[in-house]
């Protein structure tokens, strides 16, 4: 008999082995059913269920095909139906013994996320009415109106930056109120009324109040202080270049709220700054001046704080600057304060897409920072720009853990935002050593993404130490002599082989493509 394919001969090898036994009425009307529905309809999948259903019968209990009355040949037709309809040839065999357990055994890897991820690690979107009872309580505690919660102004005036404040506003101990105002004589303190209604009471440490509201730690962590990065990297006024062919404008220290692992911490001074004219034409001079630069970042603090014009301003002198290809600015507006992006910002950012690449990078740390507010801001922002990228920080009780980040990564991906990095936290300042984690720990969650969800959806994993170092631990184990290379699945630690290109094809320039074609 012409099976087809190794696979549909193993399996019919399997339904026909073990005894033809007597079987129950109901199972035989059952087998019947699935019989007559596999030869009446022109689909593959009650062909499928039919031969799923013997292979189960036998492997549980030993009953051979034949104690229903079937003979190899007949089921035969309805493997070679299977395969013609299959647009692609695809066997019963292949399908039932390899395609379909390959499927479920994948499904088992993801059993534990799928179950926790919405208890564990909630999305804005997902907290929306909790967060609109805490909008309310809010707005009556700080005296808001309406017309303050929906602009940016208000969210402004309306800042939460002092303890007194802080405690109307969140129950926490006595303690925790008293580390904080030993910090705030030291750090500055900001959260926007709209990022503390994303706080859920009740959680002692909720991962919006771990980013906003500092402890302790950041005072008693003190110690000696490695010098900014920005010390020894910075050619030129407010220019920050680790890089020949990218550079980083800080255009001011302001930000709508301040993060308690803010990596610029040395920066935020105590006042509000957007800087003189004269100290952005120098930045620009610089980058007009050094040719090898074909791609700016424009952050601070926050980019988005600057005002409109400001920003046009500067992204139409990136755009008159020949060897600026691309363009970035860096913000977590949309995430703390999305009232500031209007009409006219989308504009702006439009019409400078449209003379040169230009692309938002963001910070968002959990799903929690993910609303239906935040996530219509991305989507108009991704309306107008080429990408709007992802630079998280891994971060203790915030993300670190599988179901945390696996949750935090699908999320701004469901709301236009690619997953780009995850920064270890940076270990030059010790101000929030606490919020650090390890890097193992880190490896471990990231590279448990890959082959469990959408390759798109997996950030790379980054330490930055006088530039940004790749973490992943490597897959590949061994460079075979027979031209193999041994690779380790980083989701199963499955070890497997992996042909390598022939390098002497490979360094035959004179036979590649349409090289042959001349002498």
């Amino acid at each position: 008999m012409d099976y087809g394919d190794a696979l549909t001969k193993e399996l019919f090898d399997k339904i026909f082995s073990g005894e033809k036994k007597e079987v129950y009425n109901f199972l035989k009307d059952e087998i019947n059913e699935l019989y007559q529905k596999a030869k009446d309809e022109e689909f593959t999948a009650p062909i499928v269920e039919l031969f799923r259903k013997l292979l189960l019968l036998n492997e549980k209990d030993g009953i051979s095909a034949e104690s229903f009355g079937f003979n190899r040949k007949e089921l035969l037709e309805l493997a070679d139906k299977h395969k013609n309809i299959d647009e692609h040839g695809v066997t019963v065999g292949g399908r039932v013994l390899k395609a379909i357990p390959i499927v479920e055994e994948a499904n088992k890897r993801v059993e534990e996320y799928l179950a926790k991820k919405d208890i564990e690690a909630p999305s804005g979107i997902e907290l929306w009415d909790k967060i609109v009872e805490n909008k309310k309580r809010i707005m009556e505690i700080l005296g808001m109106t309406d017309k303050d919660w929906n602009s940016y102004t208000g969210q402004l005036k309306f800042a939460i930056e002092d303890v007194e404040t802080l405690s109307k506003i969140i129950d926490l101990p006595e303690k925790a109120i008293t580390d904080v105002l030993r910090v705030t004589k030291h750090y500055r303190m900001r959260l926007t009324p709209y990022y503390a209604s994303l706080i859920m009471p009740g959680n002692i440490n909720d991962p919006i109040l771990l980013q906003a509201v500092p402890t302790g730690e950041m005072v008693d962590n003190v110690g000696v202080e490695i010098p900014p990065v920005a010390a020894d990297h910075s050619p030129a006024r407010l220019i920050d270049q680790f890089y020949p062919r990218v550079v980083t404008i800080k255009s001011t220290n302001m930000c709508a709220m301040y993060c308690t692992h803010c990596l610029r911490i040395a920066h935020i001074g105590k006042k509000d700054k957007i800087y003189n004219k004269k100290a952005y034409m120098e930045a620009l001079e610089y980058i007009k001046n050094n040719k090898n630069i074909r791609d700016v970042l424009i952050t601070g603090g926050d980019a988005f704080v600057l005002p409109n014009s400001l920003i046009k301003w500067i992204l139409e002198e990136l755009d008159k600057i020949e060897h600026v290809k691309m363009k970035r600015l860096g913000t977590r507006i949309p995430v703390t304060t999305p009232q500031r992006v209007d009409q006219e910002l989308l504009d702006i950012l439009e019409e400078s897409n449209d003379k040169k690449p230009l692309r938002v990078v963001t910070q968002i740390n959990t799903a929690q920072e993910i609303t239906p507010i935040s996530k219509e801001v991305f989507k108009q922002i991704s309306k107008r720009v080429s990408a709007v990228l992802n630079q998280a920080v891994l971060l203790r009780g915030i993300n670190d853990s599988k179901v945390k980040m696996w949750k935090l990564c699908e999320t701004i991906q469901e709301a236009y935002v690619r997953p780009y990095y995850v920064f270890n936290c940076s270990y030059r300042n010790p101000q929030f050593a606490h919020m650090r984690v390890p890097v193992q720990v880190g490896q471990d969650i990231i590279e448990g993404m890959y082959g469990n969800i959408s390759g798109d959806a997996i950030p790379r994993y980054i330490a930055t130490a006088g530039g940004k170092i790749p973490l992943h631990r490597t897959n590949v184990i061994e460079f075979a002599e027979d031209g193999n290379i041994i690779l380790r699945k980083p989701w199963s630690g499955e070890i497997v082989k992996y042909p390598d290109a022939d390098p002497k094809t490979y360094y035959n320039e004179e036979e590649f493509a349409f090289r042959k074609y001349y002498d």
